[in-house]
């Protein structure tokens, strides 16, 4: 069954269209979540939200358009949905923890690594209120610049220059940190 016919059954209450397309479907939204999620769930978490997905194609059904494609609302929605699980599922890690570090490490490269993480975190938390809370609502918790400029009162071109202010300050104060012997 195309697409389109699906989605008019679809728009139509039909079960067998529900099914028809978890059948159909599943391998890709499966796919688009193991994408996001790179391996930070287990099995069962990716069935979860697949069948999150499926929910909510149920529970949209009556406002989706035969002549946009199921596929890319579906790969949107999971995307969405894992993006979400990540969020929700983040442990307390140190800022620096999002960049890759594929070298092996010794004792003496693993304190320095260590060292640098926490006068980041100084840093970081020197700075002034609403810099701080911008900075790692942005960096930090991954919050889209105009929930949090929203959220802080202030617009979205404000935040940027703020984030840039920032970014440029703690650069700053590394550097000359890192001259001191």
């Amino acid at each position: 069954m195309d697409e389109k016919a699906l989605i008019r059954k679809l728009n139509r209450h039909s079960r067998s269209a529900l099914e028809r397309a978890v059948l159909q479907f599943t391998p890709y939204v499966g796919a688009v979540i193991c994408g996001v999620l790179a391996g930070r769930a287990c099995r069962e978490d990716v069935e979860e939200l697949s069948a999150d997905v499926f929910l909510a194609l149920w529970l949209h059904r009556e406002e989706l358009n035969p002549d946009q494609g199921l596929r890319p609302w579906l790969g949107t929605v999971a995307r969405n949905k894992a993006r979400d699980w990540l969020r929700r599922n983040r442990e307390t890690m140190p800022l620096d923890s999002g960049i890759p570090d594929n070298r092996q490490q010794g004792p003496e490269e693993e304190a320095e690594r260590r060292e640098w993480s926490a006068r980041l975190w100084e840093a970081v938390n020197g700075l002034d209120e609403p810099d701080r809370t911008l900075f790692l609502r942005y960096y930090y918790q991954d919050d889209k610049q105009k929930d949090v400029a929203q959220a802080l009162g202030m617009g979205v071109s404000a935040a940027k220059q703020r984030l840039l202010r920032g970014r440029r300050k703690l650069k700053q104060q590394l550097m000359e940190g890192a001259e001191k012997p």
